[in-house]
């Protein structure tokens, strides 16, 4: 039987996240799980890693550096509370957490750390450029967690080409 006792939803604050933590809210409250609320402020470092490095630390970029201050920390945590701690209702097993890094890399990292059985996200995140420079989180996410990943869309948006409808 399927069971999920830790669920992991990341944030990027877009529109599609918004919609994708309802469902993560709705699952765990289901499966009576944890849930944890994951973002990842954008580093100011260029970043192109396609699997985990697990031999570089948490807290430091390739060449040694803190990928950001204190600060962007306790704004990132502030966003946080002021976003979800409000919607939650009186749902209260939940975390709120903000680690730095690649996207990707650090909610593969902190799913394997934190025995998550699922990761839900949005499908399209804030930044067309991100995507462009950085590739797809959720693909990458996808394509080598150790779980289930559930990527959600939202349905108000429709990707059109001519002749075709997504």
């Amino acid at each position: 039987m399927l069971e999920y006792k830790n669920i992991l939803f990341c944030t990027d604050f877009s529109e599609d996240a918004n919609i994708a933590f309802l469902h993560a809210l709705n699952l765990a409250k289901k499966y009576n799980a944890k849930l944890h609320i994951l973002h990842v402020p954008h580093s100011p470092f260029r970043y192109h890693r396609v699997v985990v490095d697990e031999h570089i630390s948490d807290e430091k970029s390739d060449e040694g550096q803190a990928f950001y201050d204190k600060d962007v920390e306790e704004k990132a945590m502030e966003r946080l509370r002021a976003t979800y701690d409000k919607r939650m209702g009186d749902f209260g097993n939940y975390l709120l957490v903000v680690k730095s890094g690649a996207p990707d890399v650090e909610i593969i990292r902190y799913a394997k750390k934190n025995d998550v059985d699922l990761i839900v996200m949005g499908t399209l995140g804030k930044s067309e450029q991100d995507r462009i420079d950085h590739g797809s989180t959720v693909a990458s996410v996808s394509k080598y967690a150790h779980c289930h990943v559930m990527a959600i869309r939202n349905p108000a948006k429709q990707f059109i080409l001519p002749g075709k409808m997504f």
